[in-house]
């Protein structure tokens, strides 16, 4: 008899839900350990914050050795993209490395920005390895702070 045959019907979403992030947790486990599977050399994709003020929303995103000009930023719409490539550098003739822990390639991150910008003033700036991206909001999505007077 198989187990998913005794639970009931109605709680089966559990068990699946349950089993997706346990299959997340061993897969961020083992993230970065000496021998990882040949399929996943080289990728790497930036790490990507993304904040918000009343006048804009500002994501960053680590990019450590990147020349800017290898770098895309782009807005359509509600979703934001980044992407480039990081190049490798070229080894040194004498040297036989064990092992390049740094990862080479090309990326891209999409985000869905929760509030909706205007796509003709964002600005983008890289420093010390930071790609910062300020995206004004629109006039309609711009916070306005609204008093509360006592009745």
């Amino acid at each position: 008899m198989e187990m998913s045959s005794l639970v009931p019907w109605s709680r089966r979403s559990e068990l699946t839900s349950f089993r997706r992030e346990m299959d997340r947790f061993f897969d961020r486990f083992f993230e970065g350990w000496p021998f990882r599977p040949s399929g996943q050399e080289g990728e790497w994709a930036p790490s990507m914050d993304v904040s918000e003020t009343a006048k804009e929303m500002i994501v960053k995103a680590e990019i450590p050795g990147m020349d800017p000009k290898d770098i895309d930023v782009s807005v359509r719409g509600d979703i934001l993209t980044v992407s480039g490539e990081r190049k490798k550098e070229q080894e040194e003739k004498g040297e036989n490395f064990h092992r390049i822990e740094r990862s080479y390639g090309a990326f891209s991150r999409s985000i869905r920005l929760p509030a909706e910008v205007d796509a003709g003033k964002v600005n983008a700036t890289c420093k010390d390895g930071v790609l910062k991206i300020n995206l004004p909001k629109t006039k309609e999505a711009a916070v306005k702070k609204i008093e509360v007077k006592a009745a």
